[in-house]
């Protein structure tokens, strides 16, 4: 068998797959940490801008709007989601026409699995994102995703916050969101100093209190938060990240 390594770009996912079409016993990933077999050989894959716009043209004659399903996939943290990708475009230009239907398919499944996860995520942050004001008045919000969803997410808040300056930190991926209030730049980010401004910690404070005085210790609602909120992403609320 051999290994197809991508370096996690759609690009170089599809050159990946012009390269390795025809080769039955292949497979794509981006991991880095594979466990290779005696039998097993690894092959790095570079992005080919023509051949991955060969694939795409050839995915869109059958279904238009599988590149973007296959797109919002690639985003996800499952670690099978190129080889699921994969075998889904086999699957599309061995029926030639759309089959996101065939959902008893593994490779449908887990497409369309993956896709609603994504944009379920991104969905949910547009409500739990939580900014805060640094000392030059610039919005910051750090937070960890499951899925790589930082560009698709800036364009919300742009549209929302207008000409305010943010910065949206996926710490995870080392991954920002930088506005200026004209444009969106998504750049490689390692980590952050943050100098709240007094505002800003004067707010947080205020929130704290108030979320102290309306929460009755003797009837604890934390499993009515879980319900609405992943404990995962508590640890970027200023009333609960002191208590997680």
């Amino acid at each position: 068998m051999t290994y197809y390594l991508v370096d996690g770009s759609e690009d170089c996912f599809y050159t990946a797959v012009f390269d390795g079409y025809n080769d039955k016993s292949c497979a794509i990933t981006s991991r880095r940490d594979l466990q290779l077999g005696l039998d097993t050989a690894v092959k790095e894959i570079t992005a080919d801008e023509q051949k991955a716009k060969r694939v795409k043209k050839k995915i869109c004659e059958y279904d238009s709007a599988a590149t973007n399903d296959i797109s919002l996939a690639l985003r996800s943290c499952a670690d099978n989601k190129e080889q699921t990708a994969f075998e889904y475009i086999r699957l599309l230009i061995k029926h030639r026409r759309p089959v996101r239907t065939m959902l008893n398919i593994p490779a449908v499944f887990d497409m369309d699995d993956m896709r609603s996860r994504v944009t379920g995520e991104l969905h949910n942050m547009k409500g739990f994102l939580r900014f805060m004001e640094n000392d030059k008045g610039v919005l910051y919000a750090p937070y960890s995703p499951d899925n790589d969803i930082t560009d698709l997410l800036a364009p919300h808040f742009a549209e929302r916050l207008k000409n305010q300056k943010f910065v949206i930190h996926d710490i995870k991926r080392k991954k920002a969101a930088l506005y200026d209030g004209n444009e969106i730049v998504v750049c490689y980010a390692d980590g952050a100093d943050v100098y709240l401004s007094e505002y800003e910690q004067a707010f947080e404070e205020l929130w704290r209190l108030y979320y102290k005085s309306v929460n009755i210790t003797e009837r604890p609602h934390d499993r009515q938060m879980k319900g609405y909120m992943p404990v995962r992403y508590w640890k970027f609320l200023p009333e609960k990240k002191d208590n997680i």
